[in-house]
């Protein structure tokens, strides 16, 4: 290496400090906030890419199996990329519901949710960037949120034609359920541990197991943040309000549903799992300093004597 080979490199080494140094973002909870962002932009950008090619190509690059297995692999990545600095939620109702077991503050609450909508919005832009022309041509110059040439269903969830808003809200409360449910044993200390490294692959076959047997009736969103910031976006981006009054204004199911399913979800493990595993540690411990106390008690006795 010569001279000034090595001095660029020096002079790039130092550029990249001081840009690291500027940009390095010293508020925690704002930290987090972008990092649940980005991981939330990537679920949506693989997930709904993977739709929007299977429905823009008529099927040829793509199907039922592959858009499971996009979604679930797309929640893997994201909790990776994230995971490290914010926990990797990528979810209102996962944070809704590690903060009603105390987890984590509810302070987290609303700013999570806030940057996981923006992530998910972004990741829409992202994919009605790279096939707006797709979606001119397959909707015959519109852009439908319903109908033969619909294409609102890519970006955001839609119910089938058969499904009803009660049955669909029950959808989703189940869909969301089972989701905390599996989650909560996988994170859960005192349950059979997931090796180290390997809690984002196995969230994502959770994700991919919730799709192959939930996912004929609306498209098992099961998040709000994944289902709202896509739905923002294709209002503001020529889709219009219909995609929020279609189907007696469906939105509002895959907003709110997941919450109660959350809910449900938490009480659920916790009353046939998480206490009864969580009592039987503290009895061990307790049992463990037991036997240390009497050990300490026994060894000082024979000292004095």
């Amino acid at each position: 290496m010569n001279t000034r080979h090595f001095l660029m490199m020096e002079k790039q080494k130092a550029v990249l400090e001081k840009a690291a140094q500027i940009f390095h973002i010293r508020h925690l909870l704002l930290q987090q906030g972008l990092a649940e962002c980005l991981g939330t932009l990537v679920l949506v950008t693989f997930g709904c890419g993977s739709v929007a090619q299977m429905l823009l190509s008529g099927g040829s690059h793509g199907a039922f199996l592959t858009v499971n297995l996009a979604f679930g692999f797309a929640a893997t990545l994201g909790i990776l990329i994230s995971g490290q600095v914010s926990g990797g939620h990528l979810n209102p109702a996962v944070t809704f519901a590690l903060c009603l077991l105390g987890r984590e503050p509810w302070r987290k609450f609303p700013v999570y949710f806030l940057f996981q909508t923006l992530g998910a919005f972004l990741g829409a832009g992202i994919i009605f960037g790279m096939y707006s022309d797709a979606l001119w041509d397959y909707g015959q110059g519109t852009l439908s949120v319903d109908g033969t040439n619909a294409t609102a269903g890519i970006f955001a969830t839609y119910p089938s034609p058969h499904l009803s808003l009660l049955n669909g809200f029950f959808d989703q409360l189940i869909g969301t359920a089972a989701l905390i449910v599996c989650i909560l044993a996988i994170v859960d200390p005192h349950n059979t541990p997931v090796p180290a490294g390997l809690e984002a692959f196995t969230v994502g076959l959770v994700v991919l197991v919730i799709g192959l047997s939930m996912g004929f009736n609306s498209g098992y969103a099961v998040n709000p943040a994944r289902d709202l910031g896509p739905r923002l976006f294709t209002a503001l981006a020529g889709w219009g309000s219909g995609v929020f009054t279609v189907k007696g204004y469906w939105f509002l199911v895959p907003l709110f549903a997941p919450f109660l399913g959350a809910v449900v979800g938490v009480v659920v493990y916790q009353l046939m799992v998480g206490y009864n595993v969580e009592g039987e540690a503290r009895i061990q411990r307790r049992r463990e300093e037991e036997e240390s106390l009497k050990y300490a008690t026994i060894t000082t006795i024979n000292e004095e004597a």
